[in-house]
């Protein structure tokens, strides 16, 4: 008898396992189709609008839209006293989304020139994350100018300080006022920064970037002190134990202050 009903309880069994697997395959491709569909805020327009109109909060509010739709092109809600304020450079219906690249940027109307202080001047140089700390530097910080060369009396790598505690204007298109929300991701990243340094200053940056390579070094806000005669650095240097000493002992006393001041340096 058992054998008998052996293929209908095979069949039942293959039935119920391709069942599973089709439950299963069904369930996992609803998952995918709805993972873009959860819900998340966006800024939205609640009245008509004509171009050059001025954002003001009662002329929006919130929705929750499918996430597949949002790009970091859309103004969420955490994002709204950016563009309030602001005027839209196209016509908006009640129920458009705010996009960023509807609104006049703060870049549009910036003049840097505005920025220099009289009798200095502003020079930009090239400046990759690599040489600038990582694409930590930013508008308004203080850093030092480092190049590295060929020396034409020893035919040697060296490297020295060429400038100490300069200003730093702008990177790429960014000032210190710019409001970054409202540029378009392109613009947002750098591979040169804007200094403001003395004319005689301009001439050796751009001799310098010309003959080698510049890196930047980024300082303490409280940092301004300079140190006058700064020796190069060359290959030699590199296996000079006597200045690397030097400079150890000068780096560890600098920590025990620091250590010993709670983190501030009082010298």
């Amino acid at each position: 008898m058992l054998k008998g009903k052996s293929p209908l309880i095979i069949g039942v069994v293959l039935g119920l396992a391709a069942f599973v697997i089709g439950w299963s395959g069904l369930q996992r491709e609803r998952a995918r189709v709805r993972a873009g569909y959860n819900l998340v805020p966006v800024v939205v327009a609640t009245v008509d609008m004509s171009e050059g109109t001025v954002l003001t909060m009662d002329m929006i509010s919130q929705r929750s839209v499918p996430e597949t739709f949002v790009t970091s092109s859309v103004v969420k809600p955490d994002s709204v006293t950016y563009v309030v304020g602001q005027k839209v450079m196209v016509s908006l219906q009640a129920g458009d989304p705010l996009l960023w690249s509807q609104f006049e940027t703060s870049r549009s109307a910036e003049r840097l020139n505005t920025r220099v202080i009289k009798r200095m001047r502003a020079v930009t140089i090239d400046a990759r994350a690599s040489s600038a700390v990582g694409g930590w530097v930013k508008p308004n910080d203080h850093i030092d100018v480092i190049g590295t060369f060929k020396d034409p009396d020893t035919n040697q790598q060296v490297a020295l300080t060429l400038l100490q505690n300069v200003v730093v204007l702008a990177t790429g298109k960014i000032t210190g006022t710019t409001n970054v929300n409202l540029l378009a991701e392109g613009d947002r990243t750098y591979g040169n920064v804007t200094l403001m340094v003395v004319p005689e200053e301009s001439e050796i940056l751009m001799l310098g970037q010309e003959l080698g390579n510049l890196s930047l070094a980024l300082r303490n806000e409280d940092d301004l002190d300079t140190i006058d005669n700064r020796l190069p650095t060359s290959v030699r240097t590199l296996f000079d134990g006597e200045r690397r000493s030097i400079h150890q002992k000068a780096r560890k006393d600098i920590i025990e202050v620091l250590r010993g001041n709670g983190g501030k340096d009082t010298r």
